[in-house]
C-alpha cells in the first residue's frame, strides 16, 4: 500500500505525473541549490539529499515494475535540468 492508504500505480502514465510533480516541486523549493549545482558541475552531488528523499516518495506510489522504468530520473533531467539550459554550465 502507497502513502496515504493507496494503492501504488501500475500505470505508467499516472507514473510520470506523479515523477513530474516531484521533480517540478524540487526545482520549485531548492532553485539557488540547482543553478549552484549546475554551474559548478555537481548538480547530483549538491541534490543528492532531495533527488533521494523525492525517490523514495515516488517508489511509494509506484509498483516495483513502473519503478523500475527509470521514470523518475527521467523526470528529474526532463523537468529541472532541461529547464536550466540557459545557465552557463560545464555540462553543455
Amino acid at each position: 500500500m502507497a502513502r496515504g492508504g493507496r494503492k501504488p500505480t501500475d500505470r505508467p502514465e499516472r507514473a510520470r505525473q506523479i515523477a513530474r510533480a516531484i521533480a517540478s516541486d524540487l526545482g520549485l523549493y531548492h532553485e539557488s541549490k540547482i543553478v549552484e549545482g549546475l554551474e559548478k558541475d555537481n548538480f547530483f552531488d549538491v541534490m543528492a539529499p532531495e533527488i533521494e528523499e523525492g525517490r523514495e516518495y515516488f517508489k511509494s506510489r509506484v509498483t516495483e515494475e513502473i519503478y523500475k522504468l527509470n521514470i523518475y530520473d527521467r523526470a528529474i533531467i526532463d523537468v529541472i535540468i532541461k529547464n536550466k539550459g540557459h545557465i552557463k554550465s560545464p555540462l553543455w
